[in-house]
Formats: structure tokens, C-alpha cells, sequence
């Protein structure tokens, strides 16, 4: 459960990677910003799956098909969608602070599962997430007039930011109880597959795209709006190796080493690791309730984890 655990820490670090890029890529669409992004990733599972990919294909079943389409869309392309919208149109903070309530939706959706610790004893270690949230929740209402976005715009973004928890919630589960029933992939299989069909998917929504709005999706008057496209590429290449390739696989060994339970609680280094970015990015110290909300998820993690080692050694072999 300890190298779980780890894998969890890591896969959060290069996850929180994807709350600074729609900052930092102003001009693109979060459309853009998906299809980009998981063609990346789909090109290079590709290349990690040719070797063997004849191979795979024959292992492959009609379920198997149908849990890489919904998790590429929910966990995936839909997700990072709305998450991007809700950054564009909200910021990173109020993003952040919504998608950090996957701690406790995991917890709660999966709470039925083998091995799953029982509710009552992560009720103190929830709490502790709670107040975390909520110290970030005030911080940022008491600082939503220093970025000039109207209301609407911030409305739309938590809403946004609401519905890619909702996909996320869903996609952590529902994955994690596929990895445990069907070992016949391993983790760098299934992850690889699973940036396979995202890709594919990505191609398909940006045809359909470009077929639509044409060249004011793709930016074919990229000058004009000052749409710098190397850039774009390197930093969609840079998220898919890191928070695509390297960690949904780091993601799928965690996800068959800790309960589902425990798993809901490290997505949680996700959000303290965007926080840090934003940090860094805005070239500043974190505000009081910001810092009192990063310990509180700290210790609350924490706790969670040191539950779940007591329920795994009382546990009979």
C-alpha cells in the first residue's frame, strides 16, 4: 500500500500540471486545449503499443471497448474540458477548490467496495479535508473582486468546475473497480490503451470541429489573435508524457495497491499540487487561510492514510 501510495503522490503532482496550462495558453479554446492535448497523448501511446499492439488488439473484448470509451471521455476528454472552461472563467483557485471535493465524493460513491474501510472511521479525517475546503472556499470569496470577472463568468466556471468533479468522481471509481475485476492488462497496458482510444476519440471531436466553425476553432487567423501554436504543442506534448502517459499509469498502480476509499483521498495531491503552481505562478506566498487550508489537507490525508494501514493490518491475509 506504501508504493500505492507513492504512485498516488507522484500521478497528483504532474496532474496539478493541468489547472496552469489553460492560464498560461490564453488564447485557445478549452475545446483546443482537450483535442490538442489528447491527440498528443493518443500519438504517443501509439508508439508505445506498436511493438505489441496486433497482440493486445486480440485480447480485447467488446467490454473492455466500451470501459476505454466512457473512461476516455469521463476521465479524460469531457473532464479537462471543464476543467479548462472553469479556469478560463473562474480562475485556478475557485477550479481547484471545487475539483478538490474528490476526495470526499470517491470516498462517499465508492464506500461499498471490498476493502473499502467503513465510513464511520474516516468521518474525523473527512472533516479535517472539509475544513481545508472551506478555509479555501472563504479565501476565495473574499478576493473575488481583486480579478475583475463578472459574476456570470464565475458562475459559469464553478458550474463547469461542478461538472468535471461529477466526471471525475465517476471516472476514479468505475476505473479503479475495472483494474481490480479484470487483471488480464497490466497498468502500463491499460493506461496505454486507454491514451489510445482518448487520441482516437480527440481526432474524431476535432473533425467534427473543424468541419463546424472551421477556421475560428482551429485558428487559422492565429496571427491576428496572437495564438502562438509552437507553444500550444509543447505544452499540450509536456502534459500528455507527464500528467497523460506517465501519470494515469502511476494512477492504475495505485489504483490496484490502495482501496477505493484511500484512492479518493491522494486525488487530493492533485489539488495541493495546482495550488503550489498557482503559487509559484502568480509569484507570491499563500494568503493565512490559504496556507491553514493546505495543513488541514495535509493532516487529513494523512489520517486517511494511517486508517487505512490500521484496517490493512487487522485485515486477515
Amino acid at each position: 500500500m506504501g508504493m500505492g501510495v507513492l504512485c498516488g503522490l507522484i500521478a497528483g503532482a504532474l496532474w496539478g500540471m493541468v489547472f496552469i496550462v489553460p492560464v498560461l495558453l490564453p488564447a485557445f479554446s478549452p475545446l483546443e486545449l482537450a483535442v490538442g492535448r489528447y491527440t498528443a497523448y493518443g500519438a504517443m501511446a501509439l508508439v508505445l503499443l506498436l511493438p505489441k499492439l496486433a497482440a493486445l488488439a486480440h485480447r480485447l473484448d467488446r467490454k473492455d471497448y466500451a470501459a476505454l470509451v466512457r473512461h476516455a471521455l469521463a476521465g479524460n476528454i469531457v473532464y479537462y474540458m471543464l476543467l479548462a472552461l472553469g479556469v478560463k472563467l473562474a480562475g485556478v483557485a475557485p477550479t481547484s477548490l471545487i475539483i478538490g471535493v474528490l476526495p470526499i465524493t470517491v470516498t462517499l460513491l465508492g464506500r461499498h467496495d471490498h476493502g473499502a474501510v467503513p465510513l464511520a472511521q474516516l468521518v474525523l479525517p473527512l472533516l479535517v479535508v472539509a475544513a481545508g475546503i472551506a478555509c479555501i472556499n472563504v479565501d476565495v470569496f473574499m478576493h473575488a473582486g481583486d480579478t475583475g470577472r463578472p459574476l456570470l463568468h464565475t458562475v459559469a466556471g464553478l458550474a463547469a468546475a461542478a461538472g468535471a468533479l461529477l466526471c471525475w468522481t465517476w471516472y476514479a471509481v468505475d476505473n479503479a473497480r475495472y483494474l481490480k475485476t479484470n487483471p488480464h492488462f497490466t497498468s502500463a497496458e491499460w493506461s496505454a490503451l486507454y491514451g489510445l482510444a482518448s487520441g482516437i476519440i480527440a481526432l474524431a471531436i476535432g473533425a467534427v470541429a473543424f468541419v463546424i466553425w472551421g477556421g475560428e476553432v482551429t485558428g487559422a487567423a492565429g496571427v491576428a489573435t496572437g495564438r502562438d501554436w509552437g507553444l500550444f504543442w509543447t505544452w499540450n506534448a509536456l502534459l500528455a508524457l507527464g500528467a497523460s502517459v506517465i501519470g494515469n499509469q502511476l494512477w492504475n498502480v495505485a489504483s490496484r495497491r490502495v482501496p477505493v476509499t484511500l484512492s479518493g483521498q491522494l486525488i487530493l495531491f492533485e489539488t495541493l499540487f495546482a495550488l503550489l503552481y498557482g503559487f509559484i505562478y502568480r509569484a507570491a506566498w499563500p494568503r493565512p487561510l490559504e496556507a491553514a487550508a493546505i495543513a488541514l489537507l495535509v493532516t487529513g490525508v494523512t489520517w486517511s492514510v494511517r486508517v487505512h494501514a490500521a484496517e490493512e493490518q487487522l485485515s486477515p491475509a
